[in-house]
């Protein structure tokens, strides 16, 4: 999923790819607005076809993290322990393949 979204970014905003680390901030070091965010949160649900909560953006900082995240809800990954116990039980609600924490 990591390599998917990867590609997402360097293909739809020309994001080069070296700037698409593991520990990238999205808004300082990657450089996506806040829209463009939001639609990259929007491809994702859509494509995978799971459901990010109200608050998103408050819970992700870095570029590994929404990447943790969109793989937990799909079921794909274990429950990352940055999110908080209000998110998580949010997402896990609108998710059934999410894990509980």
């Amino acid at each position: 999923m990591f390599r998917w979204i990867v590609k997402l970014i360097r293909d739809d905003y020309g994001v080069d790819e070296e700037k698409l680390t593991r520990y990238a901030h999205i808004e300082t070091d990657i450089g996506l607005t806040l829209e463009q965010t939001e639609e990259v949160i929007d491809i994702v649900s859509q494509c995978f076809h799971i459901t990010f909560p109200a608050g998103t953006l408050d819970e992700v900082m870095k570029f590994e993290e929404l990447c943790m995240l969109a793989a937990w809800i799909n079921g794909l990954y274990k429950h990352p322990e940055f999110l908080s116990a209000q998110y998580s039980a949010k997402a896990a609600s609108l998710n059934p393949k999410a894990t509980p924490q």
